[in-house]
């Protein structure tokens, strides 16, 4: 597809589902903004690829997304080099186990800072450039906001508070820039693998009877960014089915 004006920032988009989104986004038209933290070697890979598809398609920008005094940068590394922003997809998350009563201050401010105070400040520093073009955010929650994951209370208390800053900030921003979140259920299996007994487990919790794919979560982002135009501040929960059982 040729090249539209339109700029998306992507953040996590170095690997997996993330990766997806900025190249399914770039292959609808998008110029796109990848950032990574610690997966800088594969972002570049990525951007070598789709640079190569379309020259001049791309920036990179990497960001510790804990630490708040990087996340107005983010933005202005966008705006200056591409001169707008029209989407914001707050995709980078962290995840790992916290045990209730082992869980300690770091780990519950790491999973917060990352699930949840960065979208936020992410979003609040692009805001003015997502109003002057009438742009949108989407944000990647979990089924886990709102039906909690044993031995994750402190990432399920995140992602439901992100849900929580979608709304809000719907709220906030209309009728200029619409703010909606994709929740997924699985969709790839943890990298540090899942007994077969737990994916058959899953699978008989799933209506649809399969894990989804990252393609379909890309699909459904670029949906609410591209056309999904009297929608906001809304969850699309993309778990075949699971949380009707």
């Amino acid at each position: 597809m040729t090249e539209s004006q339109q700029v998306a920032l992507v953040t996590g988009s170095a690997r997996r589902i993330g990766a997806t989104i900025a190249r399914h986004l770039h292959a609808h038209g998008y110029r796109v903004a990848l950032h990574a933290h610690l997966s800088c070697d594969e972002m570049q890979s990525l951007a070598f690829d789709l640079e190569s598809e379309r020259p001049g398609s791309v920036l990179t920008v990497e960001a510790d997304l804990r630490d708040p005094s990087t996340l107005p940068d983010m933005v202005e590394q966008v705006v200056s080099h591409f001169g707008r922003l029209d989407a914001l997809v707050n995709n980078a998350s962290n995840f790992f186990p916290t045990p209730f009563g082992q869980v300690d201050v770091e780990q519950w401010d790491a999973l917060l800072a990352v699930n949840a105070r960065a979208p936020f400040f992410l979003a609040q520093a692009a805001a003015p450039h997502l109003i002057k073009q009438r742009g949108a955010i989407v944000n990647l929650t979990d089924l886990h906001a709102t039906q909690p994951l044993r031995d994750h209370p402190a990432y399920s208390t995140a992602k439901a508070a992100l849900e929580m800053v979608t709304r809000s900030l719907a709220l906030e921003l209309a009728p200029h820039v619409r703010v909606n979140a994709v929740a997924p259920g699985a969709i790839l299996w943890p990298e540090q693998g899942k007994s077969e007994v737990a994916k058959q487990k899953l699978m008989e919790r799933t209506p649809m009877a399969r894990i989804g794919t990252p393609h379909e979560i890309a699909s459904a982002v670029r949906w609410l960014l591209d056309d999904a135009g009297y929608i906001t501040g809304q969850t699309l929960r993309l778990d075949g089915g699971r949380t009707l059982t």
